[in-house]
C-alpha cells in the first residue's frame, strides 16, 4: 500500500505541478517575468517559513550560509528563472519536455561532482537522453527556438538544486530550505524589476492567477514529499514523467498548442532513457542487498 500512495501522490504532484505552469504562463502575458519571480519569492517564502518557524526551525541561522545551502539557493534562482522565461516565450509542451531532462543532469552531477559509481549503461542513457533534448531544440533546423534554451538553463538550476539538497546540513528542516529557496528568488525579481521592463499593476485576475501558481506549486511540493516517504525512491520517481502528459493536456486544453512529431519524439527519447536509467539503479541496488 505504501508504493500505491505514493504514486498516487507523485501522479497528484505533477499534475499540481503542471497547473502552476499553465498559471505562470497566463501571468506572462500581462506581467514581466522579474515581477513573477519577485511575487513567487515572496509568496513561497512567507508559505514555507510559516510551517518551518511552528516546528521551532530557527530561519536566521548560519546554517543558511552553508555552502550547500548557498549552491542551493543559485540553483533555484537558475532553475525558476530559466522555467519562467521558458513558459513565456515558448510552448508549454516543449518546455516540459525539455525538464524531463533533469533526472538525468542529476545522476551525471552525482557522477562527476559527488563520486556516484555509474557504469557504461547509464552514461549511455544520459547521452541518450540529452539527445532527446537535442531533437527538441533542433538546432541549425528551421524550427530552432533559441528562447528553448531557457528550458535547458532551468534544467541545470534544478538540477543543481537536488544535488546541494543531498549535501545540506542533515539538521534543516526541508520547510527551511524551501523558505530559503524561494527567499533567493527576492533580490533576482526585485533587480530585474529595477533594470528591466517595470512592475505592472496587477488586477484581480492576475492576483488570482498568481495565488493559484502558489498554491498549485505548494500542493506540488507537499505531493512530492509524501511520495517519497510513502514509497520507495525507485518505484515512486519514474512517476515524475507523467508531467509530461500533463503538459501535453494544458497546452492543448488551455493554449491550443500543437505539438510537432519531433518534440513528442524528443520527449519520449528523454522519457524512454529515463526509466532505463531508474531500472538499472534499482537493479544494482538489489544485486548489492543480495550479496
Amino acid at each position: 500500500m505504501g508504493n500505491l500512495r505514493g504514486i498516487l501522490m507523485m501522479i497528484a504532484s505533477m499534475a499540481f505541478f503542471s497547473l502552476e505552469d499553465m498559471f505562470i504562463k497566463r501571468l506572462s502575458a500581462t506581467l514581466p517575468i522579474g515581477q513573477i519571480l519577485l511575487m513567487l519569492g515572496i509568496g513561497g517564502a512567507v508559505v514555507f517559513a510559516l510551517p518551518a518557524l511552528r516546528r521551532g526551525d530557527r530561519l536566521i541561522s548560519r546554517d543558511a550560509l552553508a555552502r550547500p545551502v548557498l549552491l542551493r539557493a543559485l540553483g533555484e534562482m537558475m532553475g525558476t528563472f530559466g522555467i519562467v522565461s521558458a513558459l513565456a516565450r515558448t510552448p508549454i509542451s516543449s518546455a516540459s519536455a525539455i525538464l524531463q531532462a533533469t533526472p538525468l543532469v542529476v545522476v551525471l552531477g552525482a557522477a562527476l561532482f559527488m563520486g556516484e559509481k555509474v557504469g557504461w549503461r547509464r552514461w549511455g542513457a544520459i547521452l541518450v537522453g540529452f539527445a532527446g533534448v537535442v531533437i527538441i531544440l533542433r538546432p541549425g533546423l528551421e524550427g530552432f527556438q533559441p528562447a528553448s534554451l531557457f528550458a535547458v538553463l532551468g534544467v541545470m538550476g534544478l538540477a543543481l538544486r537536488d544535488l546541494a539538497t543531498r549535501t545540506a546540513p542533515r539538521r534543516m528542516s526541508s520547510f527551511q530550505l524551501s523558505s530559503y529557496g524561494f527567499a533567493a528568488l527576492i533580490p533576482l525579481g526585485a533587480a530585474m524589476v529595477l533594470f528591466g521592463p517595470d512592475a505592472v499593476a496587477m488586477d484581480g485576475a492576475a492576483w488570482a492567477q498568481m495565488a493559484g501558481a502558489l498554491a498549485m506549486g505548494v500542493l506540488g511540493y507537499y505531493g512530492i514529499v509524501e511520495a517519497m516517504r510513502a514509497g520507495e525512491v525507485s518505484v515512486v520517481t519514474p512517476f515524475r514523467y507523467v508531467r509530461l502528459l500533463f503538459a501535453l493536456a494544458v497546452g492543448v486544453l488551455a493554449f491550443g498548442e500543437h505539438p510537432d512529431a519531433l518534440t513528442l519524439l524528443g520527449g519520449a527519447v528523454i522519457i524512454g532513457s529515463g526509466l532505463y536509467t531508474f531500472a538499472r539503479q534499482r537493479a544494482l541496488s538489489s544485486r548489492a542487498k543480495g550479496r
